[in-house]
């Protein structure tokens, strides 16, 4: 299905989006998504997996926070997955290896790279897959989403099959993309540090993530593989990584994938959406995001 691509703003939106705001769901804390010999981080390699109550067949959004790929936590995500659930959907806050960071905090200063992290997100996905029977969530409604580095994983996973087929599985098992205040284009991102105000962290962050070369930033971005577009996608953005989130729409625009909603809020910087989506009680961020499972799941 293919539809004219339409952006919203937060001017023009008017939310009245109501599904009912029960309270009740439950918690999972910690489920390991990889076998023991698999582990190599076992404090990292888990999720939290947070169920609305009394409902079944329920959608479920994999959710991936943010934090620079080195210093993310599952656990700062669970007001964002508890509101959520009371909407009636399914959250899975997914926990994954990190790269070094040395340029934040100098004891930071052993990790992994890319790939590592998005394989442990495609470990996560084949997990919840194998479990959707016990835990009473739609396998047929998966929907997958982050938050900044998040952003950037949950794009590259439904668009670059490897990581999906290196488990047994496709990116069709997605039926919506949620990337919110992401960067996309790796190799426009390491040259914005690169001629930035401090060059420095073209190396201490970007390399120490991805690599050092532009076929490893090329392997790693987002806007590699447009040619899969296939997934129906919301993207949002904050007003700091507007230029990241505009240049990959642009790049969307030039093929012919339709199926996309776009909205950027003008008035908050990237910790202020965060902020908003996870605490706020009215959040209109939030209600698009709502709606846009909400239908897809209703056309399931």
């Amino acid at each position: 299905m293919k539809k004219a691509i339409l952006v919203l703003t937060a001017v023009l939106l008017v939310c009245h989006i109501s599904f009912g705001q029960s309270e009740d769901f439950t918690v999972y804390n910690d489920l390991s998504y990889l076998s023991k010999e698999s582990v190599s981080n076992d404090s990292l390699q888990r999720l939290n997996l947070v169920l609305p109550s009394n409902k079944e067949n329920y959608p479920l959004l994999i959710w991936i926070g943010g934090g620079a790929w080195s210093y993310g936590d599952r656990n700062q995500e669970m007001d964002l997955a508890k509101r959520f659930a009371a909407q009636g959907i399914a959250v899975a806050s997914i926990g994954h290896r990190l790269s070094p960071a040395t340029w934040r905090d100098s004891t930071l200063d052993k990790g992994i790279q890319h790939p590592r992290h998005i394989e442990d997100v495609a470990a996560s996905v084949k997990w919840l897959h194998d479990n959707a029977d016990t835990y009473g969530y739609d396998k047929g409604a998966f929907f997958i989403g982050g938050y900044s580095s998040g952003a950037h994983l949950s794009a590259l996973i439904s668009l670059d099959n490897t990581y999906l087929n290196q488990v047994g599985l496709s990116i069709e098992i997605f039926k919506g993309v949620i990337p919110i205040s992401g960067t996309y284009d790796i190799v426009d991102y390491h040259n914005v540090f690169l001629n930035g105000g401090r060059p420095e962290l073209a190396k201490l962050h970007v390399e120490a993530v991805f690599g050092s070369t532009d076929k490893d930033f090329k392997n790693a971005s987002p806007v590699t593989y447009l040619k899969n577009l296939s997934i129906p996608m919301l993207l949002i953005s904050d007003n700091t990584l507007y230029n990241y989130s505009k240049l990959f729409e642009e790049k969307i625009r030039e093929t012919e994938f339709r199926d996309m909603q776009v909205l950027y809020s003008y008035d908050l910087s990237h910790g202020e959406l965060w902020k908003n989506i996870s605490l706020s009680e009215k959040s209109i961020y939030r209600a698009v995001i709502v709606n846009f499972i909400k239908t897809l799941f209703g056309n399931g």
